[in-house]
């Protein structure tokens, strides 16, 4: 198991579980490193519509495997415990409540 911080000190644990699952995807091989980036230093956190639990963390990135793209890193937070859902490559960020914004 890993630990990381994100923007604000809080650790979020990714599982060997969960790094296996993200790691499925031949796209996203590699990109540890990324997902650390994009916790520690994020450009944008949205709270997620479809879970209140869920944080989504976006950093934009040039010249993936895939092009342009931003990392998205899901993050779960029940009670004082969060951890790594997921993180995938996407084009766009999802619709909600922006939580914070890089200036």
């Amino acid at each position: 198991m890993k630990i990381f911080r994100d923007y604000r000190g809080q650790s979020i644990r990714l599982t060997e579980e969960r790094r296996k699952h993200i790691l499925e995807h031949p796209e996203m091989k590699g990109m540890l490193r990324y997902i650390k980036e994009s916790l520690f230093e994020p450009q944008r956190v949205i709270q997620s519509l479809s879970d209140k639990e869920a944080s989504l963390y976006y950093r934009f990135y040039f010249g993936t495997k895939v092009g342009n793209k931003y990392v998205c890193v899901v993050v779960k937070m029940v009670k004082q415990d969060a951890f790594v859902l997921t993180a995938y490559l996407t084009d766009s960020i999802k619709k909600g409540e922006i939580i914070w914004l890089r200036e």
